[in-house]
């Protein structure tokens, strides 16, 4: 492999990312700046340099596709088997595993789902089912173990963070303690305890410690800002003494924090490792100019930090905004909006959906399927294999009564159960933990009342129809009309904001964009409302092309209609296109070009006046670079910048070594062009032009 090859086609920031020598190094990574291109070349081209064995390197990451990303990524650039590439829990159970073998130990059974355990555990709440209770208590219990807080400090920590379950800190921290003792009795660990077993042998165990680190001497570590205190501890074990380290990350799209991440690892990465490079990357290949801008308008907006970012696209239209007359409104608006963009030729999948949280996707996916837009809703379940889907339907086909008289009864079963009046009032949506119920039980509502809908519809076409004919009937509509698309099909992503992450489209609808929703209600402090902006930040920049941002005016909750506004991140983004945000149903907030021929006349007139003689030997340069470009089947500048080819024809140097004093070139690019540069150089001198 040649370590120049892993250079070409970088800027100049990856390549300096990719080539430094430096240990550890930190490169902070904007969205669409290339990071995963960057962390992957990194490791082959310090293999191609003999600098790092690939037996001996550890890439870790945060979910099972990224790291199946890398390790793909690493394959193509002939590193196949050797490096190890998981995440934090897949590799600390691989190192126990081995460690339980050598101790001739039997392995503790993995537990994969806390409320299997905590439903026994939970307390009787009025008004709340055993699943719901359990599902907040396993969230405290994993931003506890996250943040390294035993079952006795939990009370006292909860209330330092700020933080505000759902049941009372001593509750919590009681039923934490009963489900430690469960686990013990059973032989039992549950992911959270991977990490803190693995650490703790690492500190412990001297034996292992040289073991791993004598297997793991090269570390890269991906979306350093997601990490949580017991990550950062057991990435600290496996370093031991060493600085052998290269992290990439990116304060702004950090937004685990509810769930234990602190992104204060990357901020204050020198306090930790005091040696630490830090190289920025500057360039955005993913999305236009007009949607970065829009994007650092929302934090800059929220009073968060927004590192400029130079957009490598070309400029396309700014990001529309639209205000809708209701829930239903939005959903049909959205819809249109997609088959209208849906160019002939051009794959649906180019286009994404992205909403808060799941509980918004039904209405839309509704609008999709009456559409006719194949469609698949990316995180959770699919619909049909929902819990509570198959519950109603088994419920409607043991009924003794018409399908007509079932469905109502299901209709009114729904409205009997559902959290009422009196628990919204009671200001649960003040509590992180609570307001995840809350959440839950709208995704549950949300998803019933689709099944009601679809089962009007049926009965429409078929008025004596059974439940079991109306079953058939559901599972061969939803399954021809997208929400069960495979990966492989052609169809339009619905997902949360969350599950976008680190995926990008052509097209993005960012629905719901309100307060409530974004910020999310439960958000009440600074800090919370700091990861809700980088969260809209995250969702904006997912976008390549085409980004649109729609709001209601009324939604409804069950039987409840609220009224609604336009998200306060949104602000900078209406001021700016001169607007007030109460746009009126499917009407662009963004307000229409009347006179454009007479303004691209005179923009046309103000180029002429401006326009600058080119330099003989920055033509001569760029006359080398497209030639350089079109047989090596890359982009021009992935050769050179603009930029450094304007230093290099101020400096007009006349050997190698000059021309590799230019900033920006250095010995390796000089080395591989210089002969070509200097030619280029001599023939504009001579006269002899392009």
């Amino acid at each position: 492999m040649d370590p120049q090859e892993l250079l070409h086609g970088l800027d100049d920031a990856q390549r300096a990312a990719v080539s430094s020598a430096a240990m550890p190094l930190v490169v902070l990574a904007p969205a669409g700046s290339g990071k995963t291109r960057v962390l992957t070349r990194r490791i082959a081209y310090r293999v191609a340099t003999g600098d790092a064995d690939p037996r001996h390197v550890l890439a870790i990451t945060f979910t099972r596709k990224a790291a199946g990303e890398l390790g793909d990524r690493l394959a193509r650039l002939g590193l196949r088997n050797d490096p190890t590439t998981g995440t934090f829990h897949a590799v600390a159970w691989g190192a126990l595993r081995t460690r339980w073998a050598d101790q001739r130990r039997t392995a503790p059974t993995l537990l994969d789902r806390k409320a299997e355990v905590l439903r026994e555990l939970a307390p009787k709440v009025p008004g709340k089912d055993k699943r719901s209770v359990a599902a907040g208590l396993a969230t405290e219990i994993e931003w506890a173990k996250a943040r390294m807080v035993a079952p006795e400090d939990y009370a006292t920590a909860v209330v330092a963070a700020g933080r505000r379950p759902g049941l009372k800190p001593a509750t919590v921290a009681e039923v934490y303690a009963a489900y430690e003792q469960r686990k013990n009795r059973g032989g039992l660990v549950d992911f959270d305890d991977l990490l803190d077993l693995c650490a703790r042998a690492l500190e412990q165990d001297s034996a292992f410690a040289t073991a791993q680190r004598w297997r793991f001497r090269h570390l890269f570590v991906d979306e350093l800002q997601d990490v949580n205190p017991l990550q950062f501890r057991l990435l600290e074990a496996w370093r031991g003494d060493r600085y052998d380290i290269t992290a990439v990350g990116d304060p702004q799209q950090a937004i685990y924090g509810w769930n234990g991440a602190d992104a204060g690892f990357l901020l204050d990465i020198h306090r930790h490792w005091p040696p630490a490079e830090l190289i920025e990357l500057e360039r955005s290949y993913r999305s236009t100019p007009e949607i970065l801008d829009a994007a650092a308008a929302v934090l800059r907006g929220a009073k968060q930090p927004a590192r400029a970012v130079t957009a490598a696209r070309a400029s396309g239209p700014p990001p529309q905004l639209s205000g809708h007359r209701d829930d239903r409104a939005e959903a049909v608006a959205i819809a249109r909006a997609a088959r209208l963009v849906h160019a002939p030729g051009r794959p649906w999948a180019e286009q994404a959906i992205l909403v808060r949280t799941h509980a918004q996707t039904h209405l839309i996916v509704e609008a999709l399927r009456e559409s006719g837009i194949p469609h698949r809703v990316r995180g959770g379940a699919a619909f049909l294999d929902r819990s509570d889907i198959r519950a109603a339907l088994r419920d409607l086909r043991f009924a003794t009564v018409p399908l007509g008289t079932a469905l109502a009864d299901l209709e009114l079963l729904q409205s009997e159960h559902g959290l009422g009046d009196d628990d919204i009032d009671a200001g649960l949506l003040d509590d992180d933990a609570q307001a995840v119920v809350l959440e839950r039980h709208a995704d549950e509502r949300a998803a019933l009342g689709a099944l009601l809908r679809m089962g009007r519809d049926y009965l429409r076409l078929d008025p004596i129809g059974s439940a079991d004919s109306f079953t058939r009937w559901l599972r061969a509509t939803v399954q021809s009309e997208g929400d069960n698309a495979g990966p492989t099909r052609d169809a339009i992503d619905v997902a949360t904001f969350h599950a976008a992450k680190g995926l990008e489209w052509a097209v993005v609808h960012l629905a719901g964009v309100e307060d409530g929703y974004v910020p999310i209600a439960h958000a009440r402090t600074a800090t919370a409302r700091a990861e809700e902006a980088r969260l809209l930040y995250v969702a904006m920049t997912r976008a390549q092309r085409d980004l649109r941002i729609t709001w209601c005016d009324q939604r409804s909750f069950a039987a409840r209609v609220l009224d609604r506004r336009c998200s306060s991140f949104l602000t900078p983004l209406v001021e700016a296109a001169g607007a007030t945000p109460a746009g009126s149903p499917g009407v662009a907030v963004t307000p229409p070009i009347t006179n454009w021929p007479e303004q691209l006349s005179e923009q046309r007139d103000r180029l002429r006046r401006n326009r600058v003689a080119i330099a003989p030997e920055v033509m001569a340069l760029r006359a080398w670079r497209t030639t350089t470009a079109r047989a090596a089947r890359i982009a021009p500048e992935a050769v050179l910048s603009d930029q450094i080819l304007a230093r290099i024809a101020a400096a007009q140097p006349h050997n190698l070594d000059q021309v590799a004093a230019v900033p920006g070139v250095g010995v390796i690019l000089a080395q591989h062009f210089g002969s070509s540069i200097l030619a280029a150089l001599t023939s504009a001198e001579a006269g002899e032009g392009p």
